[in-house]
């Protein structure tokens, strides 16, 4: 008969009239049977009702012992797949409901709503994610971590990873800082949140914010119990020079490298004018280098905070450069803010992944995240042309704006048809934002944000396959 762990047998004609074909695999032959009747239900191949053969039958066709039967059905009747019932046999148990198959799963509501195209910001090519290299790294990483590694170690990250972007900011970004100062986050919005329990520590009572930028940051201030004064973006970047005329501001947020959304460099000029700002008042400037990586037609603009380590904190992610789903960022506060972040970060998110953490430090130190952003750097810059030239060719009355970098464009309308343009976008199953999602007016300053509509293109977020279409859709939408 063979190995019997591995026998497969057809029972007696049940009572519908379909023979039972039973694999039985496993570690023994009651187990095995037991597991094959149970999977017979499970997949709707015995339905419930069914009557199932008499044990003796089923001992017999399977040439295994009958005691072996009738120790599987009594397991199963106890576990509640079948009921044994004097004069009517064994049956399957009219409440064991066959599951259903993967390809038969309902669709969630939403996803009759799903656009087929996506260009909202915030992604970048996860498609394009270095699983290959990452998964290398990670293997090193682990092999070569010291058992305390899987403790709970120092607050302010694993020293390999520290000291690997200690090394990456001097050479890519300008940052002066040394593994002492860096404090590993879970991206920029624990660092915000971090930071924004330091500056209520310190009694500082409002954080000036650039007139566009995402709302989530501007609620996590506000929620710390800071006020948010505006200040004005134009083609030079945030009204810097208007720190001074805003009373009672301790710190300003800002992303100087390549303003969030409207893709606009901090001037030179203004750069200073924060710095004088900061070094005046004793006020701080929060710099969210947020892809400070990509700039396609010069070198990246070093980071503001090369210009003041004392005044500035730098933050930091691999949210675009890799993927938001790592939850790995970094901040560079001044050494004398250390300490105190440090202690906010003791209270609440104590440490982010240790071994994600190793996996970045060895992915950077081998050269990984070199290649792997340059790679990116030369897709985004395709892709950014492409988007360029379509809108050209079909659409010459709409004009992009913004430096040549990053993962989004914007795209100025006529006046008065953003929302019907996001509209038609919508229809034609493409997700894209208008500029106006992103203002921000503060509360009784008399300011307003000026007339302008646009829409904010992420251009990288999209696959191979799905880049095409979403571009042609684009174009289709525009008025």
């Amino acid at each position: 008969m063979g190995d019997p762990r591995a026998n497969s047998a057809a029972a007696p004609p049940l009572a519908f009239g379909a023979d039972l074909h039973l694999d039985l695999r496993g570690p023994g032959l009651r187990a095995g049977l037991t597991d094959a009747l149970r999977e017979a239900v499970r997949t709707g191949r015995l339905a419930p009702g069914s009557r199932l053969p008499a044990s003796r039958s089923l001992a017999a066709d399977l040439g295994v012992s009958r005691n072996t039967v009738v120790e599987s059905y009594a397991e199963l009747v106890a576990e509640g797949w079948l009921t044994a019932q004097q004069g009517s046999g064994t049956r399957v148990a009219t409440g064991a409901k066959p599951r259903r198959a993967a390809s038969e799963a309902p669709r969630a509501r939403t996803d009759a709503h799903r656009p087929r195209y996506g260009l909202l910001t915030g992604s970048p090519d996860l498609a394009n994610f270095p699983r290959t290299q990452w998964l290398v790294a990670a293997r090193r990483a682990l092999t070569a971590a010291p058992n305390d590694a899987l403790g709970y170690g120092d607050a302010r990250g694993r020293v390999e990873l520290r000291t690997a972007l200690a090394d990456y900011l001097a050479r890519a970004r300008g940052v002066y800082t040394e593994p002492e100062r860096i404090v590993v986050c879970s991206g920029f919005h624990h660092g915000l949140a971090l930071m924004a329990q330091a500056l209520r520590a310190r009694r500082v009572r409002a954080v000036a914010v650039e007139a566009y930028g995402l709302g989530l940051y501007r609620d996590l201030l506000t929620n710390a119990g800071l006020r948010i004064p505006a200040l004005h973006v134009d083609e030079h970047g945030a009204r810097t020079d208007d720190l001074a005329r805003l009373r009672g501001v301790g710190a300003v947020l800002t992303t100087p490298a390549h303003q969030y959304p409207t893709g606009v460099a901090l001037s030179p000029e203004r750069r200073a004018a924060a710095v004088d700002w900061a070094r005046a008042t004793g006020g701080l400037i929060l710099e969210d280098d947020y892809d400070g990586e990509f700039r396609y037609d010069r070198q990246p603009v070093g980071a503001l905070q090369g210009l003041d380590p004392e005044r500035v904190v730098y933050f930091g992610s691999v949210s675009k450069s890799l993927a938001p789903g790592l939850r790995l960022g970094w901040m560079v506060p001044p050494e004398e803010l250390v300490a105190e972040i440090v202690a906010a970060k003791g209270h609440g998110d104590y440490m982010t992944s240790a071994l994600e953490q190793l996996t970045l430090a060895e992915f950077i130190t081998s050269g990984g995240y070199d290649r792997h952003v340059r790679s990116m750097r030369l897709r985004y810059r395709r892709r950014r042309d492409e988007l360029v030239t379509a809108l050209r060719r079909r659409a010459p009355g709409i004009r992009v704006t913004g430096m040549a970098a990053g993962l989004q464009a914007v795209l100025e309308l006529p006046r008065g048809t953003e929302s019907s343009v996001v509209r038609a976008a919508a229809r034609e199953g493409l997700a894209v934002g208008g500029l106006r999602q992103f203002g921000h007016e503060a509360a009784g300053s008399g300011w307003r944000l000026p007339e302008r509509d646009a829409l904010v293109v992420n251009y990288a977020a999209p696959s191979d396959s799905a880049w095409a279409g979403a571009l042609d859709a684009l174009c289709r939408v525009m008025p």
